[in-house]
C-alpha cells in the first residue's frame, strides 16, 4: 500500500493481517443450497435454502437461512422490476416441464437461482434501496401473498 511520508515522498508499507484477511467494510454473501422436494403427485414442489451473511446495516440479521420455492423467486423478480426500474434485473433459470424433480435438473436450477441471487444481492442500489430484497433473503415469515410494498 502506497502512503506519503512527511516529506511528501511515496513509500510502501505492508498491510496488516486484519487488512488482508479481515471482513470487508461492507459485505453480503448469498448462497442457495440444500434443495428439498416435498409432497407427492401433482402437489410436489422443490424449495431451496437461502443462506445470507452480511454486515450491511439495512439487513436485520448478520446471518440468516430461509427456504423459498421457484414460484417465490418468480414473484421476487417481478417485484424487483417494479421496485427498481433503473436496475436491469437478470433472468431466472427457465421453467422445466419434464423430469423437474430429477437430481441433475434440481441442481442446475439451484445453480441458476444462486447465480441470480448473487447478481441481484451484489447490486449496490438494490443492497441498500430494495425493501423486497431484505425480506426475501432474510424473513422466515415472508409470504408473497401478504407482502405489501
Amino acid at each position: 500500500m502506497a502512503i506519503k511520508d512527511q516529506g511528501g515522498e511515496h513509500r510502501t508499507r505492508e498491510q496488516t493481517a486484519d487488512e488482508l484477511y479481515g471482513e470487508p467494510e461492507n459485505f453480503l454473501e448469498v448462497e442457495v443450497r440444500n434443495p428439498a422436494t416435498h409432497g407427492s403427485g401433482r402437489r410436489m414442489f422443490t424449495d431451496y435454502e437461502i443462506v445470507c451473511r452480511t454486515n450491511i446495516p439495512v439487513f436485520k440479521f448478520k446471518t440468516s437461512a430461509v427456504r423459498r420455492r421457484y414460484s417465490d423467486f418468480e414473484w421476487f423478480r417481478d417485484m424487483l422490476e417494479r421496485e427498481s426500474s433503473r436496475v436491469n434485473i437478470p433472468p431466472l433459470p427457465g421453467k422445466v416441464f419434464t423430469n423437474r424433480f430429477a437430481d441433475d435438473v434440481v441442481e442446475a436450477r439451484r445453480e441458476g437461482l444462486e447465480r441470480f441471487l448473487q447478481i441481484v444481492a451484489g447490486h449496490p442500489l438494490l443492497q441498500t434501496g430494495s425493501k423486497v430484497l431484505v425480506a426475501f433473503i432474510q424473513d422466515p415469515n415472508f409470504d408473497k401473498e401478504t407482502y405489501i410494498m
